[in-house]
């Protein structure tokens, strides 16, 4: 049942009745990016206490450190050239780029001398509080749309990260049935929202299944991201040489499509508790869907990019330097107690079973690039 009307409960309403039923996509696309309305494009905090969820950036500014310390890796990697680009995909308040910049500056002076960080963000209004937070590296900041991103006009050679993005790109939801793949598409009937199964709006999407070598079972939900793959292809095109990092919770095709998760992956988030029900406070709770990394990894290899490393978020911290992090807070003149706190803080990024250190995983690509040698391709303690 639909509750707290929002604005985008009429507009939604207006363009269903106008159009016929819509695709989940687009959708969660009004949801999350409806110019002004949407989740990510209206005012008010998303992450942290104050929000609705948190993310590795706002346990510790260890994270993005850490990030840095693998980034300036690649930068060595590459042959130390003078310039090297930084570029993320939805940067929030800017963050995680203060403090993986500010690493830089402090540990890798030559490599910052000729640093640029661009920012690619949906909703112009983060502008002043990115170039607040970064206020000390406003010299090299600059801005892209995703439409100039996706331009094929942008071209870097560096690193283009994102954490926490994909699983935002707007999904196709489909059911496998007896008589073979539908898509479920969203209806509204007397204000109320729903969904009912019709035939598939692309056949990219059974290509997309199929790419992956995934049967559903009769029955079973799940969702296709096709907007993951059209991200990853734009981001190749601008990258002339260098690397992707994704950071973001998911998994491999065969684990992601299990029988066993007989209503996919979707879930939405509220103020710190999550939502089955998308239908529930349009553009106020986040909708989001586990990534499909075999599909960024296979897709990624038939654009040319070389697949580094995949792995739990654990494994890509503990290799990267997160112990080295914390020995260095173990150094300052902090209590014990504040070192005790930071320890346990710490950890939540790194524990295993269920916590954040391995529900994200990490996915590092390249081209140009032969025998990189990162700092995650190490063995664990050795």
């Amino acid at each position: 049942m639909t509750t707290e009307t929002t604005p985008l409960n009429d507009i939604l309403t207006a363009r269903i009745a106008r159009q016929g039923c819509i695709t989940f996509a687009d959708f969660m696309a009004a949801c999350l990016y409806e110019p002004g309305l949407g989740y990510y494009t209206s005012p008010g905090r998303k992450v942290g206490a104050e929000g609705d969820f948190y993310t590795s950036i706002t346990v510790h500014a260890a994270f993005g450190r850490v990030l840095a310390r693998e980034i300036a890796q690649m930068w060595r990697s590459m042959g130390c050239p003078a310039d090297f680009t930084l570029v993320e995909c939805g940067a929030g308040n800017g963050r995680l780029a203060c403090d993986i910049v500010d690493y830089l500056a402090e540990r890798e002076p030559e490599m910052y001398r000729g640093l640029r960080l661009l920012l690619v963000e949906r909703e112009p209004s983060l502008e002043s509080a990115q170039r607040t937070m970064l206020a000390a590296h406003v010299d090299r900041l600059g801005w892209l749309s995703p439409d100039e991103f996706a331009s094929g006009d942008f071209t870097f050679s560096g690193c283009l990260y994102s954490n926490e993005l994909i699983d935002a790109l707007p999904t196709h939801r489909v059911i496998m049935t007896s008589d073979g793949l539908k898509e479920l598409y969203v209806t509204c009937t007397d204000g109320e929202f729903g969904e009912e199964p019709g035939e598939p709006s692309t056949p990219e999407i059974a290509a997309c299944l199929k790419r992956v070598a995934v049967e559903l079972h009769i029955g079973q939900q799940a969702e296709v991201n096709l907007n993951a793959p059209r991200w990853l292809a734009s981001a190749s095109k601008a990258l002339r040489q260098g690397f992707i990092l994704t950071i973001d919770y998911g998994y491999p095709a065969q684990e992601l499509y299990t029988p066993r998760r007989k209503l996919g992956t979707l879930l939405c988030y509220y103020r710190h508790q999550t939502e089955e029900n998308p239908f529930l406070r349009l553009g106020l709770q986040d909708i989001t869907s586990h990534v499909d990394f075999t599909t960024l990894m296979t897709c990624g290899e038939e654009l040319g990019l070389d697949t580094v490393w995949y792995g739990e978020q654990y494994r890509f911290l503990l290799s990267a330097g997160i112990i080295e992090e914390i020995e260095d807070i173990e150094r300052t003149a902090v209590s014990d107690e504040e070192k005790l706190r930071l320890r346990l803080t710490l950890k939540k990024l790194i524990l295993p079973d269920g916590g954040m250190g391995d529900t994200f995983k990490v996915l590092v690509q390249s081209r140009g690039v032969p025998a990189p040698g990162l700092l995650c391709q190490r063995r664990i303690g050795g």
